[in-house]
């Protein structure tokens, strides 16, 4: 009985120390994992950058299995400890910390996976749970929920935007022709695309007045276009805000977006008795 006490203890007292930040031992914890992680990328970028990678290449080699045997054990502390294992290792964080350590081994059998480590650095979201930054987190659920009302509105846009490059594509094609660069009808797709974003880069230019009379036609479009997706995103963005601020938020699952009279939430079905600040 006393056993099962300690092993329960012991379990608990590292569940707070891994998954939360409310204590100063917590807080320690994932500034050490951080740095470690910080650590574990930037041997990555500079073991891919050649003239340093013959100079230090094997001790690059060691550091980054040490960083994976550390990072293997912490994923490992981590579920046993958990609370909910399935849950954690199906969870954003967990599927993160799982990809963070599969390149290293995956490179005994694969060359050149282990520069997948990079992943790593997305192990730093958990910077906002340190520095208790989760307040700023519903700018970003607003953004991501008028991201998902406003889709259709951007599949559209994206339909239309690819009908208008290959039309033009095509139409280049058949004015300029292989002569000045428009060898296929991929090839002036390619270069309608490049021109409708106004990147130009230059490597495909119409030599004729009427290519050129086109190409002045879609540079024009681009700029009309690129406005399109940040007004529908903005004007989804101000609805959602409004909506959110008014509405009710189900205290156990986060879910928000309810009808006005609504009494229960409409994901897990709990009682609705909070408003959103």
């Amino acid at each position: 009985m006393e056993d099962n006490q300690t092993k329960k203890g012991w379990k608990e007292r590292w569940y707070h120390i891994i998954f939360e930040s409310s204590t100063t031992t917590a807080k320690n914890f994932d500034i050490v994992l951080l740095v470690l992680i910080v650590f574990s990328v930037l041997v990555v970028m500079l073991d891919s950058v050649k003239d340093i990678h013959d100079f230090m290449g094997i001790w690059f080699l060691y550091l980054e299995w040490i960083f994976t045997i550390i990072f293997t054990i912490e994923f490992i502390v981590r579920i046993i400890v958990s609370r909910k294992k399935v849950k954690y290792i199906r969870s954003f964080y967990g599927v993160i910390d799982l990809l963070s350590i599969l390149p290293t081994y995956l490179s005994l059998v694969v060359t050149g996976s282990h520069f997948l480590i990079i992943i790593r650095i997305l192990r730093m979201l958990r910077v906002f749970r340190i520095l208790k930054l989760s307040r700023y987190l519903k700018a970003s659920e607003v953004l991501a929920i008028s991201l998902k009302q406003s889709k259709y509105k951007i599949i559209v846009f994206l339909e239309v935007v690819l009908t208008t490059v290959v039309i033009m594509g095509s139409l280049m094609y058949l004015i300029e022709g292989p002569e000045s660069g428009f060898d296929s009808i991929p090839r002036g797709i390619y270069w309608a695309i490049v021109t409708l974003t106004t990147v130009g880069f230059g490597d495909i230019t119409p030599d004729t007045v009427l290519g050129q009379f086109v190409a002045s036609i879609i540079m024009i479009l681009g700029y009309s276009i690129i406005a399109v997706p940040t007004g529908i995103i903005s004007s989804e963005m101000i609805k959602t805000n409004t909506m959110m601020l008014n509405n009710k938020q189900c205290d156990d699952c986060q879910t928000v977006l309810h009808a006005d009279d609504a009494k229960y939430c409409k994901h897990c079905g709990k009682k609705l008795c909070k408003n959103l600040d």
